[in-house]
């Protein structure tokens, strides 16, 4: 089955680098704290926080009973609030997948939105199972919304933390 690509846009109240800073560079720290129930930790297990390369190991809280996962760093941009990883080992990939790449780009919003980050997510998967695929691309991107949804909340209520 030939890759499938998905794009999701998501309208925030935050300022671009703002959200950035806290979706990008500061959620392996937040993330755990706010969301204790689907994470435990987020590590990095090789390069630097802000460096191409990096792997970081997330694992997950027990109740999720979702394997551990590996992200590769495959682009970082802090001045045009781009970052660019791939899920290279555990989680979603199953038996589903071969592998998952996202790709987050944070802009300044028009009108009723003060940001807009859009998500590429870039499936390959293994087999044919097109429906059970379908289904959890769905289910990714209701998580996706709900992390940035939790960010926020997160950055709103810590405003002494990012200058807002």
């Amino acid at each position: 089955m030939a890759a499938i690509v998905d794009k999701q846009e998501i309208k925030s109240s935050i300022p671009a680098g703002t959200l950035f800073k806290g979706f990008v560079l500061d959620s392996d720290n937040i993330l755990p704290e706010i969301m204790p129930g689907v994470f435990k930790s987020l590590e990095i297990i090789q390069g630097d926080h802000d460096e191409v390369g990096r792997i970081k190991i997330v694992t997950f809280s027990p109740e999720t009973q979702i394997k551990p996962a590996k992200h590769r760093t495959e682009a970082i941009d802090e001045a045009n609030y781009k970052y660019k990883y791939s899920l290279i080992e555990g989680s979603i990939l199953g038996d589903d997948f071969e592998s998952i790449t996202y790709d987050i780009n944070v802009e300044h919003g028009q009108n009723d939105a003060v940001s807009v980050m859009t998500f590429v997510t870039t499936y390959r998967p293994k087999g044919d199972n097109h429906h059970s695929i379908l289904e959890k691309v769905k289910q990714s991107q209701e998580r996706t919304e709900g992390f940035v949804r939790a960010i926020e909340a997160y950055i709103l209520a810590n405003p002494h933390k990012y200058n807002i």
